[in-house]
């Protein structure tokens, strides 16, 4: 799978820099580079690439400016390659995949290409399963309902690794694996990891979507555990138990959820 990428910095020294980091990534295109904002809503709208590397500030045109300016488009992903901190809040709520410091540094770049490798991934099983159902709607409508969970099988096997949350005026890059538990409020989730707690502002079925279902599984209508932190299970009355964590905690499992408990039982 090629990343067709489009780099935008007022700085050609910059724009150089990167793609020669870029270079180790042999999946990585550069198609095109672009000095202003300008230039880069002209450029995306030409060559709809998969992925651009945005710097903020720019005369004229800033980042943000350039994808207001790609509205009326479908949207590649999203880089933002700063020097400055301050705009990191505005670049998350702005979809982006991830918010690099200059100079980028080169194990960053590593990871959030790895992101951007899954965003696409997702991306285009979506498609592919959409275009498949649409054939199968013409040429054998009667097999069209029967195939939606067989063509979802592969997109299901990519989920987050990173979760970035924004809690307290931080953004916090949180990796799943430290999750614990998660506990909703409302539209939205309590993030326990092991020495910390976060707000996210999602709702429990989005954000399950995003989490590996054969780790984090419900416990209770509004308690995702990470399974592979179960110390202990302790029998309740009821047919109910409680799941003690690494951390210590105890949390409860109702019978709705009972069948969470039987993979600990052999």
């Amino acid at each position: 799978m090629t990343i067709r990428t489009i780099l935008v910095d007022d700085e050609p020294l910059a724009i150089q820099g990167l793609a020669l980091r870029l270079e180790a990534h042999e999946d990585v295109e550069i198609i095109e580079t672009c000095l202003n904002g300008r230039e880069a809503i002209r450029a995306i709208k030409t060559h709809k690439p998969d992925l651009v590397f945005l710097d903020i500030q720019m005369p004229g045109f800033d980042g943000f400016s350039v994808i207001q300016g790609l509205m009326e488009v479908e949207p590649p992903l999203f880089v933002f390659v700063t020097a400055y901190m301050d705009h990191a809040l505005r670049a998350f709520e702005a979809d982006a995949v991830d918010y690099l410091m200059k100079p980028v540094d080169t194990d960053r770049l590593a990871d959030t290409l790895d992101r951007v490798r899954q965003r696409l991934a997702e991306k285009r099983g979506a498609v592919e399963a959409t275009r498949l159902m649409e054939v199968l709607a013409e040429v054998a409508p009667e097999a069209a309902g029967s195939l939606p969970e067989t063509v979802e099988a592969p997109a299901a096997s990519r989920f987050e690794k990173l979760i970035n949350i924004k809690d307290r005026g931080q953004i916090f890059r949180v990796d799943v694996d430290t999750i614990e538990r998660i506990d909703a409020a409302g539209d939205y989730m309590c993030i326990y990891t092991g020495d910390n707690t976060l707000i996210l502002r999602e709702t429990m079925k989005d954000l399950e979507k995003r989490l590996d279902p054969r780790r984090f599984q419900r416990v209770h209508r509004s308690t995702i555990v990470n399974l592979d932190l179960v110390r202990q299970v302790k029998p309740h009355t009821n047919g109910e138990c409680f799941l003690v964590l690494d951390s210590g905690a105890q949390v409860k499992v109702s019978r709705s959820y009972r069948d969470v408990v039987a993979r600990f039982v052999h």
